[in-house]
């Protein structure tokens, strides 16, 4: 039996050893932990880790920050290196986001612990608001008085 599928090799794997194999998950285990969340989709449909895949079949992979879309061109049965590993599929994927190109300004030192009114500042700043809408501002000033 031929790991790269070449040949008289099988024409048909489990689709987490596929994931496992050709490196777009970085354990087994992984691959069907993602399956079983419903990260992994093939044919347009949610997959489970025993499903067969074959040649051919456009599976879409979320992980976090992006998804990539990769069509099967190779069946592979064991882990390969990464360059025969890349030969194993076609790759589909939209570009990732553009990363922050500055970088967010720094506290002055010994300033001490931000306030939560400046750590909200900062998380909105570096695009990580929570939008949960439970700062509000008061029209009078302070709360308190």
């Amino acid at each position: 039996m031929s790991a790269t599928g070449d040949g008289a090799g099988p024409q048909t794997v489990r689709l987490d050893v596929w994931l496992w194999s050709a490196r777009l998950m970085p354990t087994r285990s992984a691959a069907t932990a993602a399956c079983r969340g419903g990260h992994v989709r093939r044919n347009g449909e949610p997959a489970k880790a025993a499903q067969k895949i074959v040649t051919g079949d456009e599976l879409r992979v979320r992980s976090p920050g992006r998804e990539r879309v990769v069509v099967v061109t190779r069946i592979l049965t064991k882990r390969v290196g990464a360059p025969i590993a890349r030969t194993a599929y076609e790759d589909h994927s939209p570009e990732p986001p553009p990363q922050l190109a500055a970088a967010p300004p720094r506290r002055e030192r010994g300033t001490g612990r931000p306030t939560k009114r400046e750590r909200r500042q900062f998380d909105r700043l570096r695009g990580r608001d929570s939008g949960g809408g439970d700062e509000q501002e008061f029209p009078l000033g302070d709360p308190r008085f």
